[in-house]
């Protein structure tokens, strides 16, 4: 209990200051991190919904622009080069979702676990909160997919032929890939949480942002909120993907995600923190 004590007058202390420095230490990050987090839990669990809808929507722009220029370019450029060069387009839908202040489950996995960590939530609390950010961007995602779907087929900037391979594309790896390659992604996407609590402008969030996500698309590595939109995409309108070719891969993305930022980055950095008290 009195460690308990200690810590929380540390994070106290941290969080008054950081505001007066010039570089935020990795306490203040960790500090930043953990009140962000329990402020999400705050909220009603409409407007969380909401905003997890929004974000799923949103996103998907990823998808449109990838779909839009493996159309302009396939045919154009090698087999091998098609797929590394749309990851350029990748991170506009998360530059959108990050920068409006959108709840991505992938963003939230740590932000959302420290406060577990730090026992002001229970593990009930951060299962329910998950459960609303995921069926939020899924839901979006679905929307999106259906609609962007059909506006971009109608005007003719994207093809079945893209949306296809795209879903092919993503859904072809194997399970244990598939979840190796979550737990990349959902690590990379934690990381990126944390960099952007240290940043403080505009211009150097978006450079943050592009990085991040840019080394997620040309890596290949499953995000589980994009890629629920492009392998539905694929099951609305082809004949490609079956259901059960959605549902795997979207549960093992989903664990991949969530395991890559829970373990890799709220775990081990809020117990290397802990672990000085």
């Amino acid at each position: 209990m009195a460690e308990k004590e200690e810590l929380d007058k540390k994070i106290e202390e941290v969080h008054e200051n950081a505001n007066q420095e010039q570089v935020k230490t990795e306490e203040a990050i960790l500090v930043d991190q953990l009140c962000e987090g329990l402020e999400t839990y705050k909220n009603k669990k409409t407007n969380v919904f909401i905003s997890a809808l929004i974000a799923g929507l949103e996103i998907g722009f990823s998808f449109l622009l990838l779909a839009i220029l493996h159309h302009l370019l396939k045919g154009k450029v090698s087999e091998d080069l098609l797929f590394p060069l749309l990851a350029f387009a990748y991170p506009v839908g998360f530059i959108i979702v990050v920068l409006g202040k959108s709840i991505l489950f992938t963003e939230q996995t740590s932000l959302l676990t420290l406060p577990v960590l730090h026992k002001r939530r229970s593990v009930k609390e951060l299962l329910q909160l998950w459960g609303i950010v995921i069926l939020g961007n899924l839901l979006g995602g679905y929307i999106f997919a259906f609609l962007g779907g059909h506006t971009g087929l109608s005007l003719e900037i994207i093809t079945i032929e893209s949306i296809e391979e795209i879903a092919h594309h993503v859904s072809k790896s194997g399970p244990l890939l598939t979840l190796g390659s979550a737990i990349f992604a959902g690590w990379l996407m934690a990381v990126l949480s944390w960099l952007l609590s240290s940043s403080r402008d505009t211009i150097s969030r978006i450079v943050i942002i592009y990085l991040i996500t840019f080394t997620v698309g040309f890596a290949g590595f499953h995000h589980s909120i994009v890629g629920n939109i492009e392998v539905f995409a694929g099951l609305i309108f082809t004949q490609k993907v079956s259901i059960s070719d959605y549902l795997g891969f979207q549960g093992l993305a989903l664990l991949g995600n969530a395991i890559g930022g829970v373990v890799f980055v709220a775990g081990l950095r809020y117990r290397a923190f802990a672990s000085n008290f």
